[in-house]
């Protein structure tokens, strides 16, 4: 039953404080109770909770249930009094000068207690963003076809606990080998054992002068290669960029749908846990994304970094998706914008192009005449407009021609006393004023109010020619998102971002030859947008999109590639990149099991493929030995046969670490192993 307040129950609230208050752990440096403590403590039944509410009469009857000798707490109970005893726990409660959510007297924000919680927040999630990892393929013996069948099921995902199982965590973190690699230019590509160090360039931009300063692009499993790149690049991004799967359930996010939603935040934690690593301190991430997941993304990037602003996206005009869904069509996404360090940030203001403002509508006729401000003459602008007799369509040019005699009048709330004094002075001579400012530029006054002119709003656009320009704001509707499928020679049935979008916040973030990365790189918007910048990038995507690649993308983009931004930024080629795969271990087998000509020639490799590769949790191998020697399985093609083999190991195993790149069993070549060393800066076996 609910508790109501009695005399009997406030006697009770009363001693259950007094006797959790003289608990350390359970209050805060102001004695409040810390309530989510308690609860979890009567979760696990923590001696140190039971041991003083059974020791007093009045709190053992209440909370214990006798049973034969023993008493056994009524954790329900307890934990329902609590939520009665600290007073307004889900409720907006007004005290002093704030207004929040509260417990007890103290703010739920003050008290450091609100966190984003989910199933698995403290595990590493062993997948990938492979297509396959979402499921598990097996082949199950149908008696009455008298064949084998495919079967689907959804994976059940590998979760490693933080601090149950580090060694298989510091295993799986470990920096991976790196094979097949090559180095592209304009015309050519060639395998590369050797990467560039310009001590120059790193000098220039406070990094270490051996630091890498090719461009790289990685193929495998992003968060084995953010771990990977943690020992070159710790401290040295400058910006990072993701479009993240929305996990709406048709997007390359095929995770248990029992845990959706914790599978999902798992998945990005752990990403961008290390991704935190890798920012420079005055470094920022745009995480891009849909309202599907965005509030939890959120309170997640909260906990790990300093917040700056959410950016609204236009991304289409809504009629597409129309008959998709059955409330307000979709035409937005969301760019979450957050800062390593918020003081240590460094932001460019970015101006748009933008029609003429009407509200600037006064005119100074002979300030190129008059050099006494305050003999200036003002008209209307309208009135200028008809006595010139100048067209409609001219008018916009003529504003940008004398952009320095327009102005506006504004009256500030609360100007200070000199600025007072000024607005006074001119409102009373019923003309201008001046209030001079030391190192900054002085503020006119015109009949009382503050007057800025039109000459701050002219820019030049990337031609060098005078327009009209406003501070890009939190709304960004100006970039077109429909016909840009021709973008880079390459295309993207669901997701492709335009090339101005990636511009934009690679030019608001960074300076030119700064780091820029992208983890979920996809058809390679950003690494094609920061090539044409001229930024460093590091891509890393894991799904093959063929000859949509990010790697054809960019060798388009060196030999020339005229669309997106090209033409904006005077974009004629060249330029470098280096691909590189991570690794893998369990490839070689794959590769074995694919040359087999014969069940024979399957069969014995059977003990080798046992003996040296990782095979997946749900091979039983004895049965599975039993099984190849049957009858049904000989009827199988050998094509079915080898992808019953293939299904044997464990495809979350397939990169080689670093340590064993001298294991002949890994399958790497001298120059992968030249390559590696190269990255790491490692001494060479023996030296």
């Amino acid at each position: 039953m609910p508790f109501i307040d009695t005399p009997e129950t406030n006697a009770l609230k009363s001693k259950v404080e007094k006797i959790l208050s003289e608990i350390p752990d359970f209050t805060d440096e102001n004695k409040n109770l810390k309530i989510n403590v308690i609860k979890d403590c009567a979760d696990n039944g923590n001696i140190k909770l039971l041991e003083p509410l059974l020791k007093n009469p009045q709190t053992k009857k209440a909370f214990f249930l006798p049973i034969l000798d023993s008493f056994v707490f009524n954790t329900a109970k307890f934990k329902e009094f609590l939520e009665y005893s600290s007073a307004c726990n889900s409720y907006s409660k007004y005290l002093g000068q704030k207004i929040g959510l509260y417990m007890g007297d103290s703010s739920l924000l003050d008290r450091n207690e609100v966190v984003l919680n989910f199933p698995f927040k403290d595990c590493v999630l062993e997948g990938g963003q492979r297509k396959e990892d979402g499921l598990d393929i097996y082949y199950e013996y149908n008696d009455k076809k008298g064949e084998y069948e495919e079967k689907q099921s959804k994976r059940r995902e590998v979760f490693y606990n933080e601090v149950l199982a580090q060694d298989e965590i510091d295993s799986l973190f470990s920096p991976k080998a790196f094979c097949n690699t090559k180095r592209y230019e304009k015309g050519k590509s060639e395998k590369c054992t050797k990467l560039n160090r310009d001590a120059e360039l790193n000098k220039k931009r406070g990094l270490a002068e051996d630091t890498i300063t090719d461009n790289l692009i990685i193929k495998g499993n992003n968060l084995l290669a953010l771990h990977s790149l943690k020992k070159e690049f710790a401290g040295k991004v400058k910006l990072i960029y993701i479009d993240v799967p929305y996990n709406t359930g048709s997007d390359s996010f095929s995770y248990n749908d029992n845990f959706n939603h914790s599978s999902w935040l798992t998945f990005m934690k752990n990403r961008l846990e290390i991704a935190h690593e890798l920012l420079r301190e005055d470094g920022t991430i745009f995480v891009q994304c849909d309202d599907n997941e965005m509030a939890y993304l959120q309170v997640l990037m909260n906990e790990l970094f300093d917040f700056i602003q959410i950016v609204e996206i236009k991304m289409n005009e809504g009629a597409a998706n129309e008959f998709q869904n059955p409330f307000m069509p979709k035409n937005c996404e969301y760019g979450l914008y957050y800062a390593k360090n918020y003081y240590a940030r460094k932001y460019k203001p970015i101006w748009i192009e933008r029609e003429y403002d009407t509200a600037y509508n006064q005119f100074v006729i002979n300030m190129d005449e008059e050099k006494d401000f305050k003999k200036w003459k003002v008209k209307t602008l309208k009135e200028i407009i008809r006595d010139k007799k100048i067209p409609k369509e001219a008018v916009t040019k003529f504003v940008i021609e004398n952009a320095d005699k327009i102005f506006q009048g504004i009256g500030p709330k609360g100007p200070g006393i000199g600025l007072k004094e000024a607005m006074e002075r001119s409102r009373k001579s019923d003309g201008w004023d001046i209030y001079i400012r030391e190192d900054k530029e002085n503020i006119y006054t015109y009949r009382g109010r503050m007057v800025r002119f039109y000459s701050k709003n002219i820019g030049l656009d990337r031609k060098g020619n005078k327009v009209i320009l406003k501070e890009l704001g939190s709304l960004w509707a100006d970039i077109k998102t429909t016909g840009i499928a021709p973008e880079g020679g390459v295309k993207l049935k669901n997701g492709k971002k335009p090339e101005a979008l990636l511009n934009r916040v690679i030019e608001m973030a960074t300076e030119e030859s700064d780091i820029v990365l992208d983890y979920h790189l996809g058809s390679g918007t950003t690494a094609a947008v920061a090539h044409k910048m001229n930024r460093q990038y590091i891509g890393i995507e894991q799904l093959d999109y063929g000859e949509n690649d990010s790697v054809v993308r960019l060798q388009n983009v060196i030999n020339g590639d005229q669309t997106g931004i090209s033409k904006s930024v005077n974009w004629q080629g060249g330029g470098s990149f280096v691909y590189l795969e991570l690794a893998k271990k369990n490839e070689t087998a794959l590769e074995q099991i694919s040359v087999c000509k014969s069940l024979e020639e399957l069969t014995e490799s059977f003990d080798e493929l046992c003996s040296k590769y990782f095979l997946h949790y749900n091979v039983r191998v004895k049965e599975f030995r039993k099984e190849i020697e049957s009858e049904r399985f000989k009827q199988l093609n050998l094509k079915q046969q080898k992808e019953m083999f293939s299904r044997m190991l464990d495809l979350n195993q397939l990169y080689v670490n670093t340590d064993d790149r001298y294991d002949k069993n890994t399958g790497l070549t001298e120059d992968d192993i030249a390559i590696t060393e190269d990255f790491y800066q490692l001494a060479k076996d023996g030296e």
